[in-house]
C-alpha cells in the first residue's frame, strides 16, 4: 500500500495559490510570493519530504504548470525525479497528458485516490492542487502533511483547508525554521478532535 504525502507552500493566512511565479496563475496579483524567501534550507526540506522514487498525484492545473516548467530541465536531481515520476492526474481531459508517464485517476476523485493508494508502487506526493488537496484531507487520505509556512499575508487566494473536512487532530512530528523565516512543519493524523473547557480545574 502506498503512503501519501502532501507538500504545500502556504501563507500565514492559509493561501496556497501561485507561490512560484508572477505568471503561475494569470489574474492572481500576488503570484511569486514564496520565491523571495526560498533558501537552501527550504529546498533541503522539500527533498527530504519527497524522498526518492516517488509518484505524483496532481490536479490538472498543477500538472500543466509543472509540465511547462520541469519538462525543460534534465540533469537536475529535482527535475529528474519529477520527470521520471508517474503522474496521476485529476482531469476531465485525460487524452492530453503529454508530460508522461501519466494517467488520469477517473471521475470519482476520492475513490480514485483510495484505489491508487491500495496498489503496489512508490509512495505518492501531492503538490499544490487546490481542488484535489481539500478532498484528500477531507476524506482522511493523507498520511503526512508538510506545510512550508511563509511569513506573508496575502489576504485572498485559493486555500486547501475547507469545511468538507471532518474535525480531527494532527500530530506535529517535525518542525524547523529557516533563516528567511519559513516554518517547515510536518504533521500526521492523530485521530478525532478532542474538546474540553478551561472552566474544568481537572482538565
Amino acid at each position: 500500500m502506498r503512503r501519501l504525502t502532501i507538500i504545500e507552500h502556504i501563507s500565514l493566512d492559509g493561501v496556497v495559490q501561485a507561490p512560484g511565479g508572477r505568471d503561475e496563475d494569470p489574474g492572481y496579483p500576488n503570484g511569486g510570493w514564496a520565491q523571495p524567501l526560498h533558501d537552501p534550507a527550504v529546498g533541503a526540506a522539500i527533498d527530504a519530504a519527497q524522498g526518492t522514487g516517488f509518484d505524483l498525484l496532481l490536479g490538472r492545473r498543477t500538472y500543466d504548470i509543472f509540465a511547462g516548467y520541469w519538462s525543460r530541465f534534465s540533469g537536475d536531481p529535482m527535475a529528474d525525479s519529477l520527470n521520471a515520476a508517474t503522474k496521476f492526474v485529476a482531469t476531465h481531459r485525460p487524452d492530453d497528458l503529454s508530460w508522461g508517464p501519466a494517467e488520469a485517476i477517473g471521475p470519482d476523485l476520492a475513490e480514485g485516490v483510495r484505489r491508487l493508494k491500495a496498489t503496489e508502487g512508490p509512495n505518492l506526493v501531492l503538490w499544490g492542487s487546490s481542488t484535489v488537496t481539500p478532498v484528500v484531507i477531507g476524506e482522511g487520505l493523507a498520511d503526512t502533511i508538510v506545510l512550508l509556512t511563509f511569513p506573508v499575508l496575502l489576504g485572498f487566494g485559493k486555500r486547501i483547508f475547507s469545511e468538507i473536512a471532518e474535525p480531527r487532530e494532527l500530530a506535529l512530528v517535525g518542525s524547523t525554521s529557516t533563516a528567511s523565516g519559513v516554518l517547515i512543519n510536518t504533521y500526521r493524523p492523530a485521530g478525532p478532535l478532542r474538546t474540553g473547557t478551561f472552566d474544568d480545574p481537572t482538565a
